[in-house]
């Protein structure tokens, strides 16, 4: 059973126990690593490396 400050799923930083607060992480600290990660491009979404860096047509 959870209580209204944690939630079912743990941090996916660390796996403490999720506080709703920094959902879905346990603390400032791991929501700010995960943000570091992104900047540092740690993560990356796959997509298609041909689609152009930006959307203007040289017509």
């Amino acid at each position: 059973m959870t209580t209204p400050e944690t939630s079912a799923k743990p941090c996916p930083q660390c796996g403490k126990p999720a506080v709703t607060e920094f959902r879905p992480f346990c603390s400032a600290r791991c929501k700010k690593v995960d943000l570091g990660k992104w900047f540092n491009e740690s993560y990356v979404i796959p997509g298609d490396e041909n689609v152009p860096a930006n959307d203007e047509n040289d017509d």
